[in-house]
């Protein structure tokens, strides 16, 4: 997955983490059962910056904080605008498809599981948001972040084509 609006440096960020979902693994062997967790983490600065990681290890703080490490090497910036996205954008990531609809100031986030954790990380307040197909975590955190990727504000528009923001409204 191809993602452009790379973040370069996190030195001057405050990052949060968030823990969306942890996978127990067994491993049995001779010597009995081996236990193994698979976290995947979240961590944005609730400003535009957003970003999820895979940790997996022995034990489960060990794996949050590798998760962690992973999510600030993976971290893009998404255009927020007042709370919420400029427009409306779907996004599929294997089995998993999202629909984000912005909203007026007010209504709340308005979207569940592992897509919540990853909006409010972002710093989006007022979204609608649908998931069809898959509900696994994983599917679901990585088709969000594509859905996030893929939105471009009027400025963007405007720069890439070469033309004001306000000719961009007009047509």
């Amino acid at each position: 997955m191809e993602l452009k609006n790379r973040v370069k440096s996190t030195n001057d960020l405050e990052l949060t983490e968030r823990m969306v979902a942890l996978n127990r693994v067994t491993k049995v062997t001779k010597g009995g059962r081996t236990f193994t967790f698979a976290a995947i983490v979240v961590v944005g600065n609730g400003n535009g910056v957003v970003g999820y990681g895979l940790g997996k290890a022995a034990e489960v703080t060990e794996a949050v904080s590798k998760g962690a490490e992973a999510a600030k090497k993976n971290l893009v910036r998404v255009p927020v605008l007042n709370g919420t996205i400029p427009h409306e954008q779907t996004a599929k990531f294997s089995g998993a498809q999202v629909f984000l609809k912005p909203a007026t100031p007010g209504t709340g986030l308005k979207a569940g599981g592992a897509m919540r954790a990853v909006l409010e990380s972002a710093g989006i307040t007022d979204l609608l948001a649908k998931s069809k197909g898959s509900s696994n975590p994983h599917n679901l955190v990585k088709a969000t972040v594509t859905a996030l990727c893929e939105l471009r504000d009027a400025y963007t528009v405007a720069q890439n084509r070469g033309i004001s923001v306000e000719k961009v409204f007009k047509g």
